[in-house]
């Protein structure tokens, strides 16, 4: 006969529930974890999305202020006096040259050599030699 000590397999309820509760446990435990990372991402992504609304909020503002401004008389009265050259009675039309015109009416600076003194060594050398 077998004279070794083996244990026969016994089926015992409690092991078998206590297995199934450590089981449903980690299944518990990794599907909050999921849903807590995915409310993260979306608390994330309607911030983004804030932003978003926020900043087109800023820019319609600004369009909005500049539609009003370009609707003014005093708008249209500086964009007809630009483009189309016209003035007022009293006042006068002043045409500058262009830019190499200016240049050559301009006068010359004097380079910086010229400026500032010799230093002490040329002086020394100029007068010992």
């Amino acid at each position: 006969m077998n004279t070794k000590n083996t244990k026969k397999f016994e089926f015992k309820p409690q092991k078998l529930i206590s297995y199934g509760i450590w089981l449903l446990i980690i299944i518990l435990g990794f599907s909050t974890a999921q849903n807590a990372s995915n409310v993260f991402q979306t608390r994330r992504e309607i911030q983004a999305e804030k932003d978003k609304v926020a900043k087109m909020q800023a820019q319609n503002n600004e369009l909005e202020k500049q539609l009003t401004e370009s609707q003014s008389a005093t708008f249209i009265e500086k964009q007809v006096r630009d483009r189309l050259g016209l003035v007022m009675p009293d006042e006068a039309i002043v045409v500058l040259p262009d830019e190499d015109t200016l240049r050559k009416l301009a006068p010359q600076s004097i380079a910086e050599n010229d400026i500032l003194p010799a230093p002490n060594w040329e002086k020394w050398e100029k007068l010992f030699f």
